[in-house]
């Protein structure tokens, strides 16, 4: 049950705070080899990844020099907790999706063709299939003039999965 909720691609503090602080200790805890309240920082960026963040190595090395811990040193958990934390204010998806929304609706009034959303899910960043884009203009409100509310939209697409 440890490791399977360090793991868990869709675990993270934002979903789940009640129980955040207990599941990042013990993911912290898996890596803390030498049991000494500490990991390395080689392991840093697998830790934080198993709780939900998507840290690049440039943002981990900023974590690193805020805090001023050589590549080679360890983190402890107080330090973690405060790199997480702002690891996850600065990891945003539904932000992100309606700014770039947004930089195509060149008449500002919160809409965006079908046709060009479509095109953008399937060809720009983690690629959709045509299959996962038409289940998701199943359940958007597509106009009958084929444009999408894109503020609805992303609400749509930023739900938490459902828990069975």
């Amino acid at each position: 049950m440890l490791y399977a909720n360090c793991v868990s691609e869709h675990f993270s503090f934002v979903d789940n705070p009640s129980h955040s602080l207990t599941e990042f200790k013990e993911c912290f805890s898996l890596y803390d080899k030498k049991q000494k309240g500490k990991i390395d920082v080689k392991d840093l960026i697998t830790v934080m990844r198993c709780l939900g963040t998507s840290p690049t190595h440039g943002e981990i090395e900023r974590h690193l020099q805020v805090h001023k811990i050589d590549k080679s040193g360890a983190v402890d958990f107080s330090t973690f907790l405060t790199m997480m934390h702002r690891q996850m204010q600065q990891e945003d998806p539904k932000a992100e999706i309606l700014e770039a929304l947004r930089m195509t609706d060149k008449q500002k009034r919160g809409y965006i063709q079908a046709t060009e959303l479509r095109a953008k899910l399937t060809t720009l960043g983690e690629k959709l299939t045509q299959r996962e884009v038409d289940e998701l203009f199943r359940e958007a409100k597509i106009k009958p003039n084929g444009s999408v509310n894109y503020v609805e939209f992303t609400q749509l697409v930023t739900l938490p999965p459902v828990d069975y």
